[in-house]
């Protein structure tokens, strides 16, 4: 069946449990990718109340806050994610020793710590997961390159994107973790984006 993508995105392209309903209703496996920054609560209790078991991948790179681990070990247990992380081939500790501290982003040795720590464990997670929709909490208002993305989408390969919040502010978001009792996580930083409104590259490619 060819899916109408701009009649879906029209019909339903502003309502989150609507595209997660839709997404999952797909005879596809899903996988909803997770980094644990502010707001992902909403997108795992959406996805995790439509299907309790869906597969929710994180890509760790070993370089995120103490305060975004706690955030992570406590969604997994209060959502009881059925979650599968994602480790770069080598460790922080291994990385530093050899190469010294996080390059900035205007250093020309960036592009390859983001490829390793981000986006090669992402190309090995699609390759284990195989899925044919991925779900993911973009946001438009997170940069200019997600405020021109549409909420469903299919790339080359026939993998179905869907950012059922793509079109939801921070109000709204924090409105949802209210009604839903939820936690969130502000003490998040991303040393392959840097500045909060960069992308890292992961979004641009898939």
């Amino acid at each position: 069946m060819t899916l109408d993508i701009d009649s879906l995105n029209r019909d339903i392209g502003n309502d989150p449990l609507a595209l997660t309903e839709f997404a999952l209703g797909q005879n596809r496996k899903a996988i909803c990718t997770t980094n644990f920054r502010p707001f992902e609560a909403v997108i795992l209790h959406l996805v995790t109340r439509v299907r309790p078991d869906i597969s929710v991948v994180w890509m760790d790179s070993g370089y995120n806050t103490p305060a975004t681990y706690r955030f992570a070990d406590e969604l997994q247990q209060r959502l009881d994610l059925n979650l599968t992380i994602y480790h770069p081939r080598r460790s922080r500790a291994h990385r530093e020793a050899i190469e010294g501290a996080t390059p900035t982003i205007d250093d020309p040795r960036h592009a390859a710590f983001t490829e390793e720590v981000k986006l090669e464990p992402f190309r090995r997670a699609l390759a284990q997961e195989n899925p044919g929709v991925w779900l993911t909490a973009l946001r438009a208002e997170d940069t200019a390159e997600r405020a021109l993305m549409q909420p469903l989408s299919l790339n080359a390969d026939g993998l179905l994107k869907v950012a059922p919040v793509l079109h939801w502010s921070a109000k709204q978001m924090h409105q949802y973790l209210q009604t839903h009792d939820l936690p969130n996580n502000f003490d998040y930083f991303d040393p392959t984006k840097v500045e909060e409104k960069r992308e890292c590259g992961l979004h641009l490619q898939h």
